[in-house]
């Protein structure tokens, strides 16, 4: 009970600070001049998969390297089946940004760098997180080119939009020094509520990864999708999941493999990297424009269908942890 407590209690905590933090980075960043497209890529997108860094950090840095790739990839495969499903069964998303539609094929060959590189031994070692974390600093420096380079850009008009309401520097400073340290606080937390689950109920730290801990750092993303298409600011919706799921592809499993090599379980090999690249190829057929000059569409059938998608990927966690059992 106790555990269970942690991982709800570990979980508000996390979506509270994350957002705090978001929200504070993303108004300093205004304070200081960063273009609004820079801002929305970098600040909000890259910003919001935060909590996923430091779960991954944590657990790598105490022997849970389950834990901590479960996170990475279960947080990848919510944020395009779960919270991108679901964002556009109550709207389509309109993709409309130009950078947006260049960030999908980069989504697209970041995942298959990665999963060649943990395929070729099945293993995530330090030579693969520095090559991860490296391609990571090159997509930051892609960004920043980007960002300087495309002022008008669909994605930085409603950025704009949405940075309207001014906040001091000092507050802003605050709120991103709160929410860093609520943020490991709460994620300490929940790491340690999770482990304590997994242990209790025999099953492994990947498949409490996968699931619990995956849907609670990926609700800051949620929110944030779910209001954006409210306000009918789909680009800042995808644009979202897109800089999350790089985020977590390069940076976060590359700081687990620095931190805390380690033999990969056969799961991930044979279970969770494909269904991420399946995933991964759907979003890029379905938010590239082929067909359109000046957009591309995530329609509500193909919304259904990822929470289908998601729903038929959980199943069969629940039957792996059967087997085990059996």
């Amino acid at each position: 009970m106790l555990a269970i407590a942690a991982v709800i209690i570990g979980i508000v905590l996390l979506v509270f600070s994350a957002d705090k933090f978001v929200d504070g980075a993303a108004a300093a960043a205004k304070r200081a001049g960063l273009p609004p497209l820079l801002i929305g890529m970098l600040v909000i997108g890259f910003g919001s998969s935060m909590p996923e860094m430091v779960i991954s950090g944590l657990s790598a840095s105490q022997g849970n390297s389950g834990l901590a790739l479960g996170n990475a990839f279960g947080s990848n495969i919510t944020n395009i089946a779960l919270i991108l499903g679901l964002t556009a069964a109550i709207s389509p998303i309109r993709v409309e940004s130009s950078i947006l539609r260049r960030e999908l094929p980069l989504l697209a060959f970041v995942t298959l760098t990665a999963a060649a590189l943990l395929y070729v031994d099945g293993a995530l070692s330090r030579t693969d997180g520095w090559l991860l974390i490296g391609l990571f600093v090159v997509i930051m420096a892609w960004s920043i080119h980007a960002g300087v380079n495309n002022k008008t850009d669909h994605l930085a008009v409603m950025v704009e939009q949405e940075l309207q309401a001014p906040m001091s520097m000092a507050r802003a400073i605050t709120y991103v020094v709160f929410g860093l340290i609520l943020l490991v606080i709460s994620s300490q937390i929940l790491v340690w509520g999770g482990v304590e689950i997994a242990r209790a109920l025999g099953i492994s730290d990947l498949i409490i990864g996968l699931t619990v801990v995956a849907v609670g750092t990926s609700l800051p993303e949620l929110a944030a999708s779910i209001a954006a298409v409210r306000k009918n600011e789909h680009d800042l919706a995808l644009g979202n999941i897109i800089g999350s799921n790089l985020f977590n592809t390069s940076i976060v499993i590359g700081i687990t493999g620095t931190i805390g090599p380690t033999i990969l379980e056969p799961g991930i090999l044979s279970r969770d990297l494909p269904v991420l690249g399946i995933l991964t190829a759907a979003l890029f057929l379905m938010g590239y424009a082929f067909r359109e000059r000046t957009a591309g569409i995530i329609s509500r059938l193909e919304g259904v269908l990822l929470l289908i998608a998601y729903l038929i990927y959980n199943a069969g966690l629940v039957l792996a942890v059967i087997n085990t059992k059996s």
